[in-house]
């Protein structure tokens, strides 16, 4: 039998889209060197279309031409491997997707080299976990146009759909696929550290248990802030700990690990000159959880801030609501303005409206208020930043007092927000008519002779001699 799409790699997220992908009526061939895993998902295809095998060669003739290969191994040289074991064997047209997380700057690499070698290649960003590999991903493919129509069939019926429309699309040429699910996955950093402060200051300064806060995130989930993250942080304030019986949250190290893509998403943005403050607070916060025997010792000798106590819960929690609504909106504002101007400077063609409107299910960063942003981009294609447009006008207006209040609250009381304070400032920075790096320009020209342009002037430098 001939099949219509091979994977390379059957660990849990790779054999979870291949059976999404027999269970959508394609035919499917799984490839991996553990006999183990071949084994489980041959005994687990039942009646589908598919078959796995750990014989590369064998693989390679159960597939139809041109062969559509998907790869799901980790990032890094063993994607490079694998495609150097597969590529002699190859003909010309084949097909070579790379499902992992790789970094932008590899995907380039390779499509260059396949391209040469007469080997269609897309990089392809997949968000959504187990499940969403599974049940339906959010799916970021980009490089090769004929490539993408392809597999188009295939990926629009494995994905998420929303309003019956598919989470899928084409991100735009080169490594597109992979730069928008890096950026995607900066957003996340920055959501996820959100709303860990929000849960601090909840504790901590509002006083709420962990059920109160459980309810709180669930309400917050029927409303404007409903999304994926919402969701899963209302659960987990819902959960038990099996070994003392106590609620699991206050069983868990402060200790945040990270894979990386929080941070290239850092870097991207500092090589390409655009703010993305707080995914930068998101990075450096897991940064500095990583140092906990010294914050320990650092608390001892410092000792706590007191905190003051609150009147009312219901009002505190509608503050907390706005804040950190509005500073989910400035975080996907970060991310955004970031892909704008990579687009352009990258050559990627990417489609901000459609990015928008496949991350609206199926992915981590899923949310109510994506639709909004699909809006804001599909009426203004140009928009160089959501807080210009006016679809969130009014209601980052309306929010503003709110994070305001929070963050002088959490400071008066010692309570670490440097997520939450950069999209305040974030904010206050874009809309500031006038900063203070007049005095950085003049610092600059004193020490080392940098020059300053003058206010009014039509782009000419000047040197001051200062002091004399």
């Amino acid at each position: 039998m001939q099949y219509d799409f091979g994977m390379i790699g059957l660990g849990t997220m790779g054999r979870n889209f291949l059976l999404n992908v027999a269970d959508k009526g394609f035919s499917a061939a799984g490839l991996d060197l553990d006999a183990e895993k071949v084994a489980s998902l041959n005994k687990a295809a039942g009646s589908r279309k598919m078959q796995a095998t750990t014989n590369q060669s064998e693989f390679l003739q159960m597939l139809k031409t041109p062969r559509r290969i998907m790869l799901l191994v980790p990032a890094g040289n063993i994607v490079d491997k694998v495609i150097e074991g597969l590529l002699p064997h190859l003909d010309q047209g084949d097909l070579i997707i790379d499902g992992g997380n790789s970094h932008y700057n590899d995907t380039t690499r390779r499509a260059e080299s396949l391209s040469a070698a007469g080997i269609r290649f897309l990089g392809v960003g997949v968000s959504g976990g187990e499940e969403g590999a599974r049940r339906g991903p959010s799916i970021m493919p980009g490089g090769d146009f004929s490539a993408w129509e392809d597999v188009q069939p295939i990926l629009e019926a494995v994905a998420a759909k929303v309003d019956r429309e598919p989470c899928v699309a084409y991100m735009g040429k080169g490594a597109a696929g992979h730069y928008v699910k890096m950026v995607h996955n900066g957003i996340e950093y920055g959501m996820m550290q959100l709303i860990s402060e929000t849960y601090d200051i909840l504790r901590r300064i509002g006083g709420f248990s962990n059920q109160e806060i459980h309810e709180t995130f669930t309400k917050w989930n029927q409303g404007p802030l409903q999304s994926f993250l919402i969701e899963i942080t209302a659960t987990i304030f819902g959960q038990k700990d099996d070994k003392t019986g106590g609620d699991l949250i206050d069983a868990i190290l402060d200790k945040a690990k990270q894979k990386g893509t929080g941070k290239w998403t850092s870097q991207s943005a500092m090589d390409l000159g655009v703010p993305v403050p707080t995914i930068d607070a998101a990075v450096t916060m897991r940064g500095l959880s990583s140092f906990w025997e010294f914050r320990q010792e650092a608390g001892r000798k410092y000792g706590s801030f007191p905190t003051e106590s609150i009147d009312n819960k219901t009002t505190f929690a509608i503050q907390l609501e706005h804040a950190l609504l509005f500073s989910f909106i400035l975080t996907y504002a970060q991310g955004l303005h970031l892909l704008a101007v990579a687009s352009k400077e990258m050559n990627l063609e990417l489609n901000l409206s459609e990015t928008a409107k496949i991350w609206r299910g199926g992915c981590i960063i899923r949310a109510e208020i994506l639709e909004d942003i699909r809006q804001a981009f599909a009426a203004q294609p140009e928009l160089e930043n959501l807080i210009a447009s006016s679809v969130f006008r009014g209601r980052l207006k309306t929010l503003l007092p709110s994070v305001r209040a929070v963050v002088e609250t959490a400071t008066q009381n010692g309570i670490p927000l440097l997520a939450l304070s950069s999209a305040l400032h974030y904010f206050e920075s874009l809309r500031a008519p006038r900063l203070p790096l007049n005095l950085v320009q003049a610092q600059r020209d004193y020490f080392g002779a940098h020059t300053y342009e003058r206010l009014g002037g039509d782009g000419e430098v000047y040197h001051t001699e200062w002091g004399k």
